[in-house]
């Protein structure tokens, strides 16, 4: 009796450490970004809240600089389980739900207090559901990305300036409306080949915030940069549809709480580095201008609107009028 009852107690010890094994769950988490960017060291730092709150039953792995693959790769990986949370644009997620995109349309905002106002509002919540009800992902969280700027191999003061400029941009169509309206010829090469195809000559130009300028060391094949600030661009912190839906209540609302958190500590670093960042490029040698932003924004909205690119001008003139 005395060896069944302990065999008895060892199967049961032996059941209970499976079971404990098997509470934890782990996760991937990608995206494309270097890791001595924002995103990645606050996406860090996240995994290991959540790890924390969740006591241990969530243990999240970080992918970063396109590990797992390109914007594209990731995005698909939800579908296919092959990744678990992402850092993407909505430019992405507009391919599962195109009015979602429209906030990537030319000067949509004034600047990143703009861009935070409107992740609060009434429109953020209507097109974020009409992209979870298409995917079924969940958005929990919205990162400033920071004002994209062009930089090039000569100087741009206006619109006219970018007339037959080899551009490299995302193969998306809410970046295809400045460039194309000012008359650029645009490419669209992928975010990890952009360094390369600068210094070949593929193309002449690119546009992206100073912060990603400055990680992807664009400046080292690029002379000049004009602050266009054409878009304000942010990206989503998406969680795919069968996590989402695994996680209980309580749960969702740890990891919404710190993904939020890690987003606005992302935003407050990218803030901070962009005031910087142009006296530093001005010291490495290059040329920032500032350009008439007014020049580009009326020739975009002469020359494009937002139907041509699968968008709705209501949403835009909704964001637009967010104070």
């Amino acid at each position: 009796m005395k060896i069944a009852l302990t065999g008895l107690l060892a199967a049961a010890t032996l059941a209970l450490g499976a079971h404990g094994a098997a509470a934890q769950t782990n996760l991937k988490w990608a995206h494309v970004y270097e890791t001595s960017e924002p995103f990645h060291t606050e996406s860090v730092w996240a995994a290991g809240e959540i790890e924390k709150r969740t006591e241990g039953r969530y243990h999240i792995d970080l992918f970063p600089a396109s590990q797992l693959g390109k914007e594209t790769d990731i995005n698909q990986g939800l579908k296919l389980g092959t990744v678990d949370i992402i850092i993407s644009g909505s430019s992405f997620a507009a391919r599962e739900y195109a009015p979602i995109g429209v906030t990537y349309y030319p000067y949509a905002f004034r600047n990143a207090d703009h861009l935070i106002a409107y992740t609060k509002s009434d429109v953020f919540k209507r097109l974020a559901k009409g992209y979870e009800d298409a995917s079924g992902n969940h958005i929990t969280a919205v990162s400033y990305y920071g004002e994209r700027h062009t930089s090039s191999n000569k100087p741009i003061k206006t619109c006219a300036d970018m007339q037959g400029l080899k551009i490299r941009v995302p193969d998306v169509p809410a970046y295809l409306a400045m460039p194309r309206a000012c008359g650029a010829n645009t490419a669209p090469i992928a975010f990890a080949e952009v360094y390369l195809a600068l210094q070949n000559g593929t193309v002449e130009a690119q546009e992206n915030p100073l912060t990603t300028i400055e990680a992807k060391k664009f400046f080292e094949v690029q002379k000049h940069i004009a602050l266009t600030g054409h878009i304000v661009d942010h990206l989503n912190t998406v969680v795919s549809a069968p996590v989402w839906a695994a996680l209980s209540d309580a749960d969702k609302a740890v990891f919404t709480e710190v993904m939020q958190e890690a987003s606005a500590r992302t935003a407050k670093i990218i803030v901070e580095r962009e005031a910087a960042l142009v006296t530093g490029f001005r010291d490495r040698g290059l040329t920032v201008t500032e350009v008439d932003k007014a020049d580009f924004e009326k020739t975009v909205n002469e020359k494009t609107k937002p139907e041509d690119f699968g968008y709705v001008s209501a949403d835009l003139e909704a964001i637009r009028a967010i104070r």
